[in-house]
């Protein structure tokens, strides 16, 4: 599932390790697409910066908080 019209991309990684990523995450207060996203970000961006490129703009994504139930 993509959101924003961005496209989905395939990662291979175990099932245990990929749940206890999950978990980590849930901790953490994110999700593991946002941690992947930042952690792709930032490994851009100092590869850019080593060749002399100006850094990516981050995209922010906002959620909307879900409606409340009105009864």
């Amino acid at each position: 599932m993509t959101t924003k019209g961005t496209p989905g991309r395939m990662v291979r990684i175990e099932e245990e390790v990929w749940a206890e990523y999950g978990q980590l995450c849930d901790e953490e207060g994110t999700s593991r697409g946002d941690d992947l996203r930042r952690h792709t970000y930032a490994r851009v961006n100092a590869w850019r910066k080593a060749q002399g490129l100006p850094a990516r703009k981050r995209i922010t994504i906002k959620r909307r908080k879900p409606a409340a139930d009105s009864d």
